[in-house]
């Protein structure tokens, strides 16, 4: 949907996810990460996670009509620069946050296809792997797997730089305009290499591998990008810029549970303010 010019309110960036009641992950930290890049944040819980730094103990998903009912209030109000999906737990909810974006029409949907928690939990539903292929893919502006996530949508392993290459043409083939696709499951020391594939080709950028399990990494970077898209930069520079972002809050983590997971530190940098 095209902005009006004359519109004074402020951007938002709306988050539609699933809960993190630790506050690493989800909707916690993409509210973080908004506030971080000084746009204002809107949430539509679309599931309810009970976990926390050792691992998700149950799940919930509010009723369809009360998730419509949530993007519908956030789109009736707010200046939604981009939108940024997170956990869809089913076939059923991925089509209802499908026909609400196909509804509203915002300017910028970035999907992270989140399928299973850091703590090794399944978090998306077997029946829901089609419809986000054939549904949400062609809604977006950039998908951000992990390697296990695109493993899984693509049906094959990817082990290498090469592979990795391959398997983000592959992904952009499903019917997403570009694909951010993250390095930080493949083996071995020295750098994290991430690839961005879109209609330019690619774009590759690398950071220190650093010695940790962290939390709700997926969830930042992917928020980053929608915030740095909401306030108008480029698709290659967002996705630069997040990564950047992610790197940082990683370098300033801790741990504020029994568990051994690091929480990113969202406020490490500021780099908007």
């Amino acid at each position: 949907m095209a902005a009006d010019p004359n519109d004074i309110r402020p951007v938002s960036v709306l988050t539609i996810a699933g809960s993190d009641s630790g506050g690493g992950a989800g909707i916690q930290a993409d509210l973080k990460t908004f506030a971080a890049h000084g746009v204002h944040g809107l949430s539509a819980l679309a599931a309810l996670t009970a976990q926390h730094t050792r691992g998700v103990t149950a799940v919930h998903v509010p009723p369809l009509d009360f998730l419509d009912a949530q993007i519908d209030a956030c789109f009736d109000d707010f200046r939604i620069g981009a939108v940024k999906l997170g956990m869809l737990a089913s076939a059923d909810v991925i089509e209802a946050v499908a026909r609400a974006l196909e509804r509203h029409r915002p300017a910028h949907v970035v999907v992270d296809p989140v399928m299973v928690a850091t703590s090794g939990a399944r978090l998306l539903q077997e029946d829901a792997l089609h419809a986000l292929r054939t549904r949400l893919l062609p809604l977006a502006t950039v998908l951000t797997p992990n390697l296990p996530e695109a493993e899984l949508l693509l049906g094959w392993k990817i082990d290498d730089l090469a592979a990795m290459s391959a398997a983000a043409a592959a992904l952009r083939a499903l019917g997403a305009p570009a694909v951010l696709l993250k390095g930080g499951h493949l083996a071995g020391p020295g750098e994290v290499v991430d690839i961005l594939a879109d209609a330019e080709g690619e774009q590759r950028t690398a950071h220190p591998r650093l010695r940790l399990e962290a939390h709700g990494t997926g969830c930042t970077l992917a928020s980053a990008i929608a915030a740095n898209l909401a306030r108008g930069l480029p698709l290659r520079e967002a996705c630069a810029a997040a990564t950047g972002y992610v790197h940082a809050a990683l370098l300033g983590g801790y741990r504020p549970g029994r568990g051994e997971v690091v929480v990113l530190d969202h406020f490490a940098t500021m780099p908007c303010r």
